[in-house]
C-alpha cells in the first residue's frame, strides 16, 4: 500500500481548512488531537520510502501545524525527525507495510514509525539519531503488534524550541 492509497480523498481535501474554518466547526473540547498516518508497501527501499513519507507530510504539516507558533520551524524538525525514523526503520522493517503517524497536540508534534525487527540502535550506529536527539526533547520505543518495535519521538512545538 502506498501513501496515496492510505489517504481517503475526503480526509485529505479537510486539512485545506482554514484555522479559522475549524474553530467554527470542531467543538473546543480539552485534549482533541490533530494527525496525519501514512503506510507504504514493502516494495518501497529506504529512499523511496522517505521520499514518500516526507511529501505526504510536507503536504498535511501546514495544516496539521495551523495553530502553532513558529509552525515553519516545528514544521522542518517534524519532517528531520520523520526522515530519520523512516530511514533506520526502513531499513530494519519487521512489519510488510511502514507506518507512520504524525500527531499535534498544541505543545508537541509526536512522530511515529513502525515496526523494526530490532530495539532501536545507538546513535553511534545509527548517526542520524544525534539529530533525532538534538531536535526532540523524548525519543522512544514499544513492541508493536506485528512482533517489531514502534519508535516515537516528541518534538517540541512552543516558541523557542529547539
Amino acid at each position: 500500500m502506498t501513501i496515496s492509497d492510505a489517504t481517503p480523498l475526503p480526509w485529505a481535501s479537510s486539512l485545506r481548512t482554514t484555522a479559522a474554518e475549524k474553530a467554527a466547526t470542531v467543538p473546543h473540547v480539552l485534549g482533541i488531537e490533530n494527525f496525519l498516518e501514512f503506510r507504504i508497501g514493502p516494495e518501497h527501499g529506504p529512499t523511496d520510502a522517505i521520499r514518500r513519507s516526507l511529501r505526504f507530510a510536507a503536504m498535511a504539516l501546514p495544516a496539521l501545524l495551523a495553530d502553532a507558533p513558529n509552525a515553519n520551524v516545528v514544521a522542518e524538525a517534524t519532517l528531520a525527525v520523520l526522515t530519520e525514523l523512516v530511514d533506520v526503520t526502513t531499513r530494519h522493517r519487521a512489519s510488510i507495510d511502514l507506518s507512520g503517524r504524525i500527531s499535534y497536540d498544541g505543545e508537541h508534534v509526536l512522530v511515529t514509525v513502525g515496526e523494526m525487527d530490532q530495539p532501536l540502535p545507538d546513535s553511534e550506529e545509527e548517526p542520524g539519531l544525534y539529530l533525532v536527539h538534538r531536535l526532540t526533547d523524548e525519543l522512544g520505543q514499544y513492541e508493536g503488534d506485528e512482533a517489531g518495535y514502534v519508535v516515537w519521538a516528541s518534538v517540541p512545538a512552543q516558541a523557542g524550541s529547539s
